[in-house]
C-alpha cells in the first residue's frame, strides 16, 4: 500500500513541477502540435488497412509484457527477437501507408486560393462526360479503367502510357476502350478534366481482405488508391457492374448517377476544403465571432 502511495505522491510532484516551470504560450504550443500530430495519425490509421496492421503490434506488446510478468524465457526470447528488428520491419510492412502520409504531409495548402469555378467546372463536366460513358459500356459489359488523379502526381503511371491530352467526351472514352482498339488495354489517367493518357499500367493490391470474385482490372485499381489519392472508376467486363475506388477501398453496383456524385465529392468538394486556407478559417470565424457578439450587444440595446 506504501507503494502505492509514494508512486501517485512522485506522479504528482512530478505534474506540479512540469506545470509550475510551463512556459507560456511556447509549451502550450508545443502540447497543442503533439495533440494534433498524434489526432491525425489515429485518423489516418483508422481509415487505411494500417489499422489492422497496428492491432497487431499491440497484441505482440501486450504478449511481451505477458511473458515478463510470467517470466516466460523462451517467449521473451522470441519476441525480443521479433522487435529488435522491428523498425525495419515497419519500414516494409507500411510502405504504403507511410508514403500517402508523407504524400499528405506535403498537399497541405496554407494561404492558397480556392480554384477558379471556370475549372472547376471543366472538372465536373468531364466527370459527367465519363459516367455517361461507363453507363454505355455497362450496357455492352465493354471493361473500363478510368483514375481521376487528384493531388498525388501520377507521372510514373503517365509513362507506362501514351499521352493524349484530349477533352474529355463520351466518344473519345468509348473509343479508347473499345474492345479493338489499340489503347484499350489498360487505364486512362484523367488530369484537370482532360483525358491525358490512356493504356497506363496499375500496381495491383497486394491486400487479400478482398473477394476472390475482383478481377484484375478491379485489384489495379484498388492499388492505384493504396498508393495514391487518386479515384478510380471501374467497368467490369464481366458483369458491367459498376464500381468506385477510393482509398484502397472500392464500392460496387453504382449507377451513373451515384458514381457521378461519389466521383464529383472527391474531386471538387474535398479539394475546395482542402484549399481554404488556415487564415481564411481563422478570418471567418473571428469576423463570426465579433458579427454575434454585436448582435448581441444590440439586442440588449434594444431591451433598454
Amino acid at each position: 500500500m506504501s507503494a502505492i502511495l509514494d508512486t501517485i505522491y512522485t506522479v504528482w510532484n512530478q505534474f506540479v513541477y512540469t506545470i509550475s516551470n510551463l512556459r507560456i504560450p511556447f509549451d502550450i504550443i508545443d502540447i497543442l502540435i503533439i495533440a494534433f500530430i498524434v489526432y491525425k495519425a489515429i485518423e489516418f490509421l483508422r481509415e487505411t488497412r494500417a489499422g489492422q496492421l497496428v492491432k497487431g503490434i499491440v497484441f505482440l506488446l501486450a504478449l511481451y509484457a505477458f511473458a515478463i510478468a510470467f517470466k516466460l524465457a523462451v517467449l521473451r526470447w522470441l519476441l525480443s527477437a521479433v522487435f529488435g528488428s522491428a523498425i525495419v520491419a515497419i519500414a516494409i510492412i507500411f510502405q504504403p501507408e507511410l508514403r500517402r502520409l508523407l504524400e499528405r504531409v506535403g498537399q497541405t495548402n496554407i494561404g492558397n486560393l480556392q480554384s477558379g469555378d471556370s475549372e472547376q467546372e471543366v472538372v465536373i463536366d468531364a466527370v459527367d462526360k465519363i459516367c455517361k460513358s461507363a453507363g454505355q459500356m455497362q450496357k455492352t459489359k465493354t471493361g473500363a479503367l478510368i483514375v481521376f488523379e487528384r493531388k498525388t502526381q501520377l507521372g510514373e503511371i503517365i509513362n507506362t502510357g501514351t499521352v493524349i491530352d484530349a477533352k474529355a467526351s463520351e466518344s473519345i472514352v468509348n473509343n479508347i476502350f473499345f474492345p479493338k482498339s489499340p489503347l484499350h488495354d489498360g487505364a486512362v489517367i484523367v488530369r484537370d478534366g482532360r483525358i491525358y493518357a490512356a493504356s497506363c499500367i496499375l500496381p495491383l493490391t497486394q491486400s487479400t481482405a478482398f473477394s476472390s470474385q475482383l478481377g484484375t482490372r478491379h485489384r489495379a485499381a484498388i492499388g492505384m488508391t493504396e498508393n495514391s489519392d487518386a479515384i478510380v472508376l471501374i467497368v467490369s467486363e464481366e458483369t458491367g457492374i459498376i464500381s468506385v475506388a477510393f482509398n484502397g477501398q472500392i464500392t460496387r453496383n453504382h449507377t451513373v448517377e451515384s458514381a457521378f456524385e461519389e466521383i464529383k465529392e472527391k474531386l471538387v468538394n474535398d479539394n475546395q476544403q482542402e484549399q481554404e486556407s488556415l487564415l481564411k478559417r481563422i478570418y471567418k470565424k473571428v469576423f463570426k465571432n465579433k458579427n454575434a457578439d454585436n448582435t448581441v450587444e444590440e439586442e440588449k440595446e434594444n431591451e433598454v
